[in-house]
């Protein structure tokens, strides 16, 4: 089981604040996925740049395809850079892995009773336990208490953990605001219609 599985049962049965919306949660995603190639030794941080150190494979095909995906040119990848690039629909492909039909994206957003599976039961014991890396992501996303942070600064484990859930705030923040400038234009655009 991955994080970014985890991730999705988090978002499927625990209530957040407000409805997780899908590039959201595609930008966690890609946050989780790179926080599991970093633990693997996959890739590595070098200030904020992902670096490829290995090419073995994580056992996880989704995860092996997101370390098919890394830039292995230099001057390499910046996390920020990695979230988009990498989190363009990933709702979308872990939801179909979720539920190989192609329909666990409609069911996720509308909240359904989810089947009861090992894996399931494995996400909600790493939630209960608050493990966090998990509830960090799940914080980010309005889920569970915010604030929860991978550990302390001595720990360059917890160190790479804060700087990849620090950038997935920053840009879950951008992605709001894009998301308020297309209303406000949206707002203005019909307002000039209906004026006399």
């Amino acid at each position: 089981m991955t994080t970014p599985q985890d991730l999705l049962f988090v978002v499927l049965d625990v209530r957040a604040d407000r409805p997780v919306e899908r590039g959201d949660l595609s930008l966690a995603l890609a946050g989780a996925e790179l926080l599991d190639l970093l633990g693997a030794g996959v890739a590595e941080l070098r200030e904020d740049r992902i670096v490829p150190v290995s090419g073995h494979l994580t056992g996880d095909r989704l995860l092996d395809e997101a370390a098919g995906a890394l830039v292995r040119e230099e001057p390499y990848e910046s996390v920020q850079d990695w979230l988009w690039r990498r989190g363009d629909g990933l709702a979308v492909t872990y939801t179909n892995a979720l539920e190989p039909s192609g329909s666990g994206l409609r069911h996720l957003f509308r909240r359904p009773e989810p089947a009861d599976s090992a894996e399931r039961r494995r996400a909600a014991e790493r939630w209960a336990v608050r493990e966090p890396v998990l509830t960090g992501l799940a914080a980010e996303l309005g889920i569970g208490e915010p604030g929860v942070k991978g550990g302390t600064e001595e720990n360059p484990e917890d160190d790479r953990v804060a700087l990849v859930l620090a950038t997935v705030g920053e840009a879950l923040t951008e992605l709001e605001a894009v998301r308020q400038r297309r209303r406000i234009e949206e707002d203005a655009f019909d307002n000039v219609w209906r004026a006399p």
